[in-house]
C-alpha cells in the first residue's frame, strides 16, 4: 500500500509540475506585423499568468460622414497588461499553449500624433489617446505565425474633446523568441 500511495504522489508532482510549465507565460516574445497595420510589439512575463506588452506601429483610422469618407494612418505606440485566464483548459484539451497561446483581460492604452503619415484624413487635433479594458486572444502556431483579437469600450481622448469609444485591434504577424 505503502508503494501505491508513493507512486501516486510521485506521478501527482510529475503531472502538476509538467503542467505548471505548460501554463505559464512566455519570458518574453518579438513579434513583428506586417499586414493591415504594421508594427513590432515585445510581451514580457511578469507573473506566470501576466505580462506587460508594448507595440511601436501603426493604426488605421476611417471615417464616413455625409457623402464624404476619408482615412489616416497614424503612429501609435500601445501599452497593455495582459492577464491570460485559460492556460489550463486549453493544455488539458491537448492545445497549444507556447508563444501564449491563450484568451486574457487587459488594460490598454494607446497613443498616436493626430496628423496621419497617409492618407486624406485632415485632423485638427495634435494627439489622440485612448484607455480602457479589453477581452482578447492570442494564438501563436509552431511556425511562428501569430494572429490576435481585442475587443473592449475605453474612455477615448485628445487635445479638443473625450468620449466613451470602442477598442478593436486585430493583428496577424510573426513571433520570435517564443
Amino acid at each position: 500500500m505503502k508503494k501505491i500511495l508513493t507512486a501516486i504522489f510521485l506521478f501527482s508532482t510529475l503531472l502538476l509540475s509538467a503542467q505548471n510549465q505548460t501554463n505559464k507565460v512566455e519570458k518574453q516574445m518579438f513579434k513583428a506585423s506586417l499586414l493591415i497595420t504594421p508594427g513590432v510589439e515585445y510581451e514580457v512575463g511578469v507573473s506566470e499568468n501576466a505580462t506587460l506588452d508594448f507595440r511601436l506601429g501603426t493604426g488605421l483610422a476611417y471615417v464616413k460622414s455625409n457623402n464624404d469618407e476619408d482615412y489616416g494612418v497614424f503612429l501609435t505606440f500601445e501599452g497593455a497588461y495582459r492577464y491570460y485566464y485559460n492556460f489550463e483548459k486549453r493544455a488539458n484539451k491537448g492545445k497549444n499553449t507556447s508563444g501564449n497561446s491563450a484568451n486574457y483581460l487587459a488594460m490598454t492604452t494607446y497613443i498616436a500624433h493626430g496628423d496621419p503619415i497617409l492618407g486624406d484624413l485632415d485632423t485638427d487635433i495634435d494627439y489622440v489617446g485612448q484607455v480602457g479594458p479589453v477581452w482578447g486572444f492570442q494564438r501563436t502556431y509552431n511556425s511562428g505565425f501569430n494572429l490576435g483579437l481585442e475587443l473592449g469600450v475605453g474612455y477615448a481622448f485628445n487635445d479638443n474633446d473625450q468620449s466613451m469609444a470602442p477598442i478593436v485591434n486585430f493583428r496577424l504577424g510573426w513571433a520570435f523568441g517564443k
